[in-house]
């Protein structure tokens, strides 16, 4: 079973920002106790007309065992349906899976500006937050091609809240300062064309190390899709 073939190699020309947005990388939403009720199953965010994003939440959900929280980021051109394979996880009864969408084709680090993901998906986390009691020691931010490059450089930056980070296939790795260190999957597929496994296996990973992270490195047999059996090892890995 693969996730869809995604695009993404970074290579849109930065557009003008046309609306004000804090230029930050950091998020502000933390996992508390929820003053509203969970949805139960799959539900819509509902944050926006258009681009929005979907939330998972599992049928045996208890408010009084909080939970993991598998945050999912698609890759270029894609939308929160590219990762339903993850919702797994909740039919499992295992973990909230939030998957939120970028506000245009793709994350808005990969078109030279930071801003406007940023914002929605501290608006997302906050809803999740505010309706599901998630366990802050499992904290998971993954993603795949683009999803995967700002999951990484996203996830470097708010290591206060992410405990594991996942990049599937990435682009890159955006070097900024790491608040804490949570640990980090990276896998890439030996036959990518798009985005080639040299980038992950020779660059991402060693200047990862060098930071201080601990990072397990799959290398698979395969192009640029997400196989299912790679993203539920990463899933797996995770969660033990």
């Amino acid at each position: 079973m693969l996730l869809p073939t995604l695009g993404g190699c970074g290579t849109t020309e930065p557009e003008t920002e046309t609306e004000s947005f804090p230029r930050t990388r950091h998020l502000l939403a933390r996992p508390g106790s929820p003053t509203l009720p969970a949805p139960i199953g799959e539900s819509a965010l509902g944050l926006e007309v258009g681009r929005d994003g979907l939330l998972f939440v599992p049928r045996a959900y208890d408010p009084a065992s909080p939970l993991p929280l598998y945050v999912f980021l698609h890759g270029a051109t894609a939308n929160a349906e590219s990762g339903r394979a993850m919702s797994y996880l909740a039919d499992d009864d295992r973990a909230i899976v939030l998957i939120p969408e970028s506000r245009e084709a793709t994350w808005d680090m990969i078109r030279g500006r930071v801003g406007p993901d940023v914002a929605f998906l501290e608006r997302a986390l906050q809803h999740t937050f505010d309706r599901c009691a998630v366990d802050p020691t499992r904290i998971a931010l993954a993603g795949h091609s683009d999803g995967a490059t700002y999951a990484l450089s996203l996830g470097v930056s708010n290591g206060e809240l992410f405990t594991h980070l996942i990049g599937h296939s990435p682009g890159g790795l955006d070097r900024v300062e790491p608040r804490e260190v949570p640990r980090v999957f990276v896998s890439h597929g030996d036959k990518d064309r798009i985005l080639p496994v040299w980038i992950s296996r020779d660059e991402i990973v060693p200047d990862l190390t060098e930071l201080g992270y601990d990072v397990e490195y799959l290398q698979y047999d395969g192009g640029h899709g997400l196989p299912f059996s790679v993203a539920q090892a990463a899933a797996e890995w995770f969660l033990a």
